[in-house]
């Protein structure tokens, strides 16, 4: 079976930078498993993968914008110092849960400052151009569950 939309697909991966940074890896745990095509994979990704079947290895890179997108300057910004809690130690690297006009979102801390915390709502990928080492180690049809869920259940899955 090939991987289309709806297919359950299970593959082992490893995601690097293109200075060879390991970013992510299924080396040592269970492959990762998706519902193929309701968007849980970059597009990038995701277009490399439609008709791959099991046993099916590739490598590719992965330009920004197939991806998590550009670096975009507007989207950091400094925060009064007071937003945060008074007895807090905010540190560059920290991540916060903020809304925002678009919802909900990550911030990463990049300064701080005595008055002012200097923060990133960029994803910590956007710019980055992404290499994938991966193999396909499953395909198989989804259950009418999985469809109607829209998500994988049982190994490598959702748990209900």
């Amino acid at each position: 079976m090939q991987i289309t939309k709806n297919a359950v697909a299970s593959i082992e991966y490893e995601l690097t930078d293109d200075e060879g940074n390991v970013i992510d890896s299924s080396k040592g745990r269970e492959p990762l498993t998706f519902l193929f095509g309701v968007g849980g994979l970059i597009p990038g990704l995701e277009a490399e993968l439609e008709g791959k079947a099991a046993g099916d290895a590739f490598k590719v890179r992965i330009a920004p914008e197939d991806a998590y997108g550009e670096r975009h300057e507007e989207m950091m910004a400094d925060v009064p110092r007071s937003q945060f809690p008074a007895d807090a130690d905010i540190q560059p690297g920290m991540q916060f849960q903020a809304s925002g006009p678009q919802g909900s979102q990550v911030i990463t801390v990049v300064g701080v400052e005595a008055d002012t915390v200097r923060v990133d709502g960029n994803h910590p990928l956007a710019g980055v151009h992404l290499n994938f080492d991966v193999k396909v180690v499953d395909v198989r049809e989804a259950n009418a569950e999985e469809l109607e869920h829209g998500h994988v259940h049982g190994p490598g899955g959702h748990g209900h």
